[in-house]
């Protein structure tokens, strides 16, 4: 069974409404694979704040309302996925943004999926443009199911 760390521009598509959001129903479908047990997510703690970070921002400028943020955010917090703490992996992460000029939050994830073996799966692809070449770092659109 195939193991992913997720960030949350992938999460994110699992809460915002609009069939134009783009890559939304290759992020669902991702989700979907996950609760029905065909792959395993990993995340760094990090990634909690972050997600809530990006449903206040679209609650600010009215993507989405306030219940939705705190339904969404809930709703997969109830998914319990495993969780990597971030202290475990900030020297690695460091490490991985001197070389690579990415932040350290970035870092942090794919820190996570090298520690694990597993591949980073991101909506941002610049992220996977800068970093594909030399980290397991994927981008949500090319994931093939």
């Amino acid at each position: 069974m195939s193991l992913f760390v997720v960030d949350a521009s992938v999460a994110a598509k699992w809460i915002l409404p609009g069939e134009d959001e783009p890559y939304r129903e290759e992020a669902i479908r991702l989700l979907e694979r996950y609760v029905e047990g065909e792959v395993r997510f990993l995340v760094p703690d990090l990634f909690w704040p972050e997600l809530a970070s990006i449903l206040w921002k679209c609650s600010r400028v009215g993507r989405i309302d306030a219940n939705q943020a705190t339904t969404g955010l809930k709703s997969l917090r109830d998914l319990s996925f495993p969780n990597l703490a971030a202290n475990e992996l900030i020297e690695d992460a460091l490490e991985i943004a001197l070389i690579t000029g990415r932040t350290v939050y970035d870092s942090l994830y794919v820190a996570a999926a090298i520690s694990r073996g597993a591949a980073l799966i991101t909506a941002d692809e610049r992220l996977v443009n800068g970093l594909g070449s030399r980290f397991p770092v994927r981008w949500l659109g090319a994931i093939a199911y």
